[in-house]
């Protein structure tokens, strides 16, 4: 197997730039994204919300910038792995371990750092077989995490299914059940590696579908709501991160 050492494709950028739009709106409201979970009575918290946000939004400006991007990626891979799945998710995985909605959360933050870490392997100055593993640790975790994606569709059948248009035929439980069997059978793809890169960019079809036909709809509906808009920008890196784990996919020859 051999590992071309470039960042080809323009994955990086999606997923840069859907972080960037993560981070813009905590700064715009002074507070954690919401998959990032800081108890309300945290010290601080505030100040450290604006802190957290702009070392965000300088990381993921790096990453879109080509000369800046190993070093963008490897923060944010950092800020992601340790400070949000280790620190926070830790301490929510000890208090709340049997609540699906605790790995969903994680899934979610999980990918953003495999996004992370193959964009690193693919545009820093590394040995090849390092990189062919950090590579293909990152595919793994985001495997992983499509896995939790679709379970979720079936866990909360109730709250997916009302999410998808009702003009969409044949109805709306229907595709509810459909995306879940796509998350799942594209996780299957990519942590077994058959018809991985095709599973991939599907993947990242679907994932981009979800913006015309779901939230951008739920924002016209109610474009106050915090919520609406977060889901847009974390379904953004979400797909970032699918269409870097479709790029690198590519990289690699038998």
């Amino acid at each position: 197997m051999t590992t071309e050492k470039t960042t080809t494709g323009f994955g990086w950028r999606a997923y840069g730039l859907g972080v960037m739009a993560i981070s813009m709106l905590s700064l715009a409201w002074g507070t954690f994204n919401q998959g990032q979970p800081v108890p309300k009575d945290f010290p601080h918290r505030t100040v450290l919300a604006y802190a957290a946000a702009a070392y965000m939004f300088v990381a993921a400006a790096a990453v879109v910038w080509r000369r800046t991007t190993a070093w963008g990626a490897a923060a944010l891979t950092a800020y992601y792995a340790l400070i949000v799945v280790g620190l926070m998710y830790g301490r929510v995985m000890l208090a709340h371990y049997a609540e699906f909605l605790t790995y969903e959360g994680l899934a979610f933050q999980l990918a953003f750092t495999a996004g992370g870490l193959i964009v690193y392997a693919a545009s820093a100055k590394i040995d090849v077989a390092l990189a062919a593993r950090l590579t293909r640790v990152g595919q793994l975790a985001f495997g992983v995490c499509a896995l939790v994606f679709g379970t979720a569709h079936f866990v909360y059948l109730s709250l997916t299914a009302p999410l998808v248009p009702k003009w969409l035929p044949p109805a709306q439980a229907f595709w509810a059940y459909a995306t879940g069997i796509g998350f799942i059978a594209a996780g299957v793809a990519i942590l077994t590696g058959v018809q991985a890169r095709l599973a991939a960019i599907l993947l990242t079809a679907m994932l981009a579908s979800f913006t015309p036909l779901i939230h951008v709809p739920m924002l016209l509906a109610d474009p106050a709501s915090q919520w609406i808009w977060s889901e847009n920008a974390s379904n953004l890196a979400v797909m970032g991160a699918a269409w870097v784990v479709a790029d690198s996919l590519a990289r690699t020859r038998r």
